[in-house]
Formats: structure tokens, C-alpha cells, sequence
């Protein structure tokens, strides 16, 4: 029995990596394996007819924008109750895939819908919260972007790892049984948009917190969190483009969440804080985000960071990051940058930049929001006969 076998499952969708990091010489041997199924799987597919497919929620209405403009169709999967909001936008929306709720989309007869539609899946930030770890991952269906990603990010400490692997400063890493001697931010799995993150000051705070947090069944156990330092400083989100086709990293835009009710708080006067005792606690909860034009001294640093991110995941994760991803970060006032978090998918603070941002016109001189970017690396792949290296 060859290596591959005993390393690999065979799923209906290629081989599931067991291991955190590919055995060296067999990452290129499961690329080809990956890229083979690939091929198969959109060799029924009309080429001249592709729509690009998304969940109706967090950037979809971005997503539908930026493909209509690249000429392709749309495919809009919406929920029953939210099917009457995605109707008010029926000239970016050709076919509308309606379910009862998020865990019907593997069903095999939406896959088939899918399918017939020739539809290539865009994931968002809500996607694997929405369906599940188990269908986003197996869903038959091409997918633009690294699907192997999704179990990642859905682990926070595997997360911080990959980031630290890649050689990109992060905030120090407590575990539950250390001694906490600062301020530090629990977070927990999954894109949940802050809910449940708080501060805490002492092992004692989290451990209670924790407790309460399971008894609630909003985690499992200690280990479903990340204990992360506080770090003090402005907060700034970078959206990157890796591109396959071309082979670079482009900086598209970079903005600041707004958050409640954190944000609430700040405004009001120290001495009404201070005898407030934080009651209501500071929660960081994303309502919105704010545009962000960066000093340009930092951006060599971001590029470099980006750049990093790309080439540990092809080291760790072949054939690594494809399209749209997110690093989340602090800059402090000595201009240092440490990066807390990732996101290894098309972010909701794209949406402020749906007619291009100050960086995306420095790389195409049009408006190119995040989601045309993804619909123009499509059509860059057709045109080269490279489609299989946008797709998995």
C-alpha cells in the first residue's frame, strides 16, 4: 500500500490531510491528486456559462456586484426568512437557491442545483459558522479558495500557530494554567464577530468566566479558547490578494471595525468610567467597519507579513492561500505591529471598498473591489487554462 494511502482518506472530494503538515515529497504528489479531482469536477461544467455562487449574508451583495461586473452570473443561496431583502437586488442575482435553513446546502439535490448551474462557490466569514466545519469542507462543489483553511481558522490556537510559524509578531499566548500578570483578551472558536470575547486580569477572571461559558454550552472545555495578551494601540485590519495566475500578494485595502459596546464606552468621560467599574463590561461585538488609509512607511511591513502568511501555508498546507484573506493586528505607538488574529477568506470590512480602494487602484488603475478581484481571477484562469489552481 503506497504512502499517500496510509497518510491520506479518500474522501468523494479528494484526499483529507490527517496530519498538520504534509511528510516532505508528498505534498506535490497530493497537489496532483487534488488538481486531477479538480479537473474532473468542473469537466462537466460549461466554461462559457460559470456563475459564481455565495451564501446571502455578510459580503454576498459585494460578491454578486463583482461578478456581474466580470460578466459572469450569480447564484444567491438564501434562507427562507431572509429571501424577501436578496429580491430588492434581483439585477445582481440571476437564480436564487432557497433553503429552510444554512445545514440543507450539501443536500444532494442543492449540490446538484449547484452543479447544473456550473457553479464555482465564493466562501465569506459566515460560511463555515453557518453550514458547519463538516459540509463546508466537503461540500461537492468547486470551491475559489484553500477549503483545507476552514478547520484552521475554525481552531483558534491553530491559528496563532500558523501566524507564528510564518515568522509574523503576535501577542503573547497564555495557557489556562499560567500565571496571568496583564491585561488579556479571551476569544472564542469560530467567527462569531466578538460575541462572548472579554478582558480579564487575573487567572482566576478567566477560569470563572470559563466556567460559566461551559455550564451555558457556548464551548466545551479550557481548551476551545485562546488566552491572548491585550496589546495597547489602533487597531487596523489588512484585506490581501494572493493571485496564483500572476504569483503576487496585493495590499487591496485595510479598515477598523466598530464595535459595541467597547466602542460606546470610549466615548464616555473618564470620570463617568472610572465609577462606572465597567458595568456594562466591555463586550466587541463588529457592528461596522471604518475606512483605513495607512502611513506609508508601514506598508513594506504589511506587504512582507502578507507575503509570509502566502508561503507558510503552501509550505503547511498545500497548495496554500488562493485569493482573499485577512491578517487582524495592533499597531502600538512605536509603530510596532502585532497580528492577533487571520481570516483566510473574503473579510466584511471589503464592503466599504465595493468601488475600489485608494490600494486597488494602485494595482489596476479601475474600480476593483475585493469580490471583482476574485471574479477577475477567475476569468484570468479561464483565459490561460489554469482554472485548477484557483479551485478546490
Amino acid at each position: 500500500m503506497c504512502l499517500a494511502h496510509h497518510l491520506f482518506v479518500w474522501k468523494e472530494w479528494g484526499w483529507e490531510k490527517k496530519d498538520e503538515v504534509y511528510p516532505k515529497g508528498v505534498e506535490s504528489y497530493v497537489y496532483v491528486l487534488r488538481g486531477t479531482y479538480m479537473r474532473g469536477l468542473v469537466a462537466g461544467y460549461d466554461l462559457e456559462r460559470l456563475s459564481i455562487a455565495t451564501l446571502a449574508s455578510h459580503s454576498s451583495l459585494q460578491i454578486f456586484h463583482g461578478a456581474k461586473m466580470e460578466g459572469f452570473r450569480t447564484v444567491a443561496i438564501v434562507v427562507k426568512d431572509r429571501l424577501w431583502f436578496y429580491e430588492q437586488f434581483k439585477h445582481l442575482i440571476d437564480y436564487f437557491i432557497v433553503l429552510n435553513s444554512w445545514g440543507e446546502l450539501c443536500r444532494k439535490d442543492v449540490v446538484e442545483k449547484l452543479r447544473s448551474l456550473n457553479a464555482i462557490l465564493v466562501p465569506h466569514g459566515s460560511y463555515v459558522e453557518y453550514v458547519g466545519l463538516d459540509c463546508a469542507e466537503n461540500i461537492e462543489v468547486p470551491i475559489f479558495g484553500l477549503r483545507k483553511l476552514f478547520r484552521v481558522e475554525a481552531d483558534q490556537k491553530a491559528k496563532m500557530e500558523l501566524l507564528q510559524r510564518a515568522g509574523i509578531p503576535t501577542p503573547k499566548i497564555y495557557r489556562i494554567d499560567d500565571d496571568i500578570d496583564r491585561l488579556v483578551i479571551v476569544k472564542l472558536p469560530g467567527a462569531k464577530g466578538g460575541k462572548g470575547y472579554f478582558l480579564a486580569k487575573s487567572k482566576d477572571e478567566v477560569v470563572e468566566r470559563l466556567k460559566k461559558y461551559i455550564k451555558e454550552g457556548l464551548i466545551k472545555s479550557f481548551d476551545d479558547v485562546i488566552i491572548q495578551e491585550y496589546v495597547i494601540g489602533v487597531t487596523a485590519y489588512y484585506h490581501y490578494f494572493y493571485s496564483p495566475i500572476l504569483n503576487r500578494v496585493e495590499i487591496l485595502g485595510a479598515d477598523i471595525r466598530y464595535e459595541t459596546n467597547v466602542d460606546g464606552l470610549r466615548r464616555l468621560p473618564p470620570k463617568i468610567s472610572i465609577n462606572l467599574d465597567l458595568e456594562p463590561e466591555p463586550s466587541f461585538v463588529v457592528v461596522g467597519n471604518i475606512p483605513l488609509v495607512l502611513r506609508e512607511s508601514l506598508l513594506p511591513r504589511i506587504l512582507e507579513y502578507g507575503i509570509k502568511f502566502v508561503e507558510e501555508t503552501k509550505r503547511s498546507l498545500p497548495p496554500g492561500i488562493i485569493g482573499p484573506f485577512c491578517l487582524e493586528s495592533v499597531i502600538n505607538d512605536n509603530m510596532e505591529i502585532k497580528v492577533f488574529e487571520f481570516s483566510g477568506r473574503i473579510v466584511a470590512g471589503t464592503n466599504i471598498y465595493i468601488n475600489g480602494s485608494p490600494y486597488s487602484y494602485l494595482y489596476w488603475n479601475e474600480p476593483m473591489s475585493t469580490s471583482r478581484r476574485i471574479a477577475r481571477e477567475i476569468k484570468l484562469a479561464i483565459d490561460r487554462n489554469e482554472l485548477e489552481k484557483v479551485l478546490t
